[in-house]
């Protein structure tokens, strides 16, 4: 097969990598191979990249990401985001795992991210600025894309997917939330939280890319329910939930 450049990115959260099956005439390349890309360490995510189509729609799929709390050079996690934008992508959809801060919108469930709060205490734009990438003050005013939002809508009431709109926040971790930062949470407006994508978003604006972002529901958040909260059972919920994500980001980008 002969590969273009692909169109839209996706980078997969945990336990989400089935999504890559779908791609068709898929290439397969190890994060290991692909020059400055750090390797996740951590259960649900594999560390590689497949590339191919769906629906004729030139892509790259990351399977898995780094995360602030594994370490490493911060530099490193500049790193899949640019690579796909100088490949030639205009669009990035992000999807992610989270805990929910709304009792409604409880485990199985999937949300659009329609803005989000940074509580990690890091973005990675700090540091000198290359004007070739982006400009020194990025705007994100529309860090998801309101067309693309609307794509989002379209695609998951044609299938009949349920798909809930929020505020995602993101922390630094590895350690889940407390039971009061979790209401100190919702009192700052967040409706889910996890430990990754903002600093992915800012890096996508920063260089052009359009965003369009999903989270998996796998739990209530702590303190919302009698669950103790564990990667595990992220994993689990995370695997029970990619069937509807995996069709809704199929029709999603067929429309793109």
């Amino acid at each position: 097969m002969k590969l273009g450049a692909p169109r839209v990115g996706v980078v997969l959260g945990s336990g989400l990598g089935a999504v890559a099956d779908a791609i068709e005439d898929p290439v397969v390349v190890g994060y290991d191979e692909l020059p400055g890309f750090p390797r996740p360490t951590v259960a649900g995510h594999a560390g590689r990249a497949v590339l191919g189509a769906i629906a004729g729609v030139p892509v790259a799929v990351l399977q898995g990401r780094a995360h602030l709390y594994e370490g490493g050079h911060v530099e490193a996690l500049r790193v899949p985001v640019r690579a796909l934008r100088a490949a030639g992508a205009e669009i990035l959809v992000l999807t992610n795992a989270a805990g929910s801060l709304r009792p409604s919108v409880g485990p199985g469930s999937l949300m659009a991210i329609i803005d989000h709060i940074n509580m990690t205490g890091v973005n990675l734009l700090v540091g000198p600025n290359d004007d070739a990438i982006g400009p020194r003050f990025p705007s994100l005013r529309d860090a998801y894309d309101p067309e693309l939002l609307e794509v989002l809508r379209a695609s998951a009431r044609d299938l009949g997917i349920a798909l809930a709109e929020g505020v995602y926040m993101a922390v630094s971790g590895p350690s889940f939330e407390t039971p009061a930062e979790i209401r100190a949470y919702t009192t700052l407006g967040a409706d889910a939280v996890g430990m990754s994508t903002v600093q992915e978003t800012i890096l996508a604006r920063h260089a052009g890319l359009r965003v369009a972002a999903v989270s998996a529901i796998t739990n209530l958040a702590e303190g919302m329910s009698d669950e103790p909260l564990s990667h595990e059972q992220t994993l689990r919920a995370a695997q029970e939930g990619a069937g509807d994500l995996s069709r809704l980001l199929l029709e999603f980008i067929s429309r793109c």
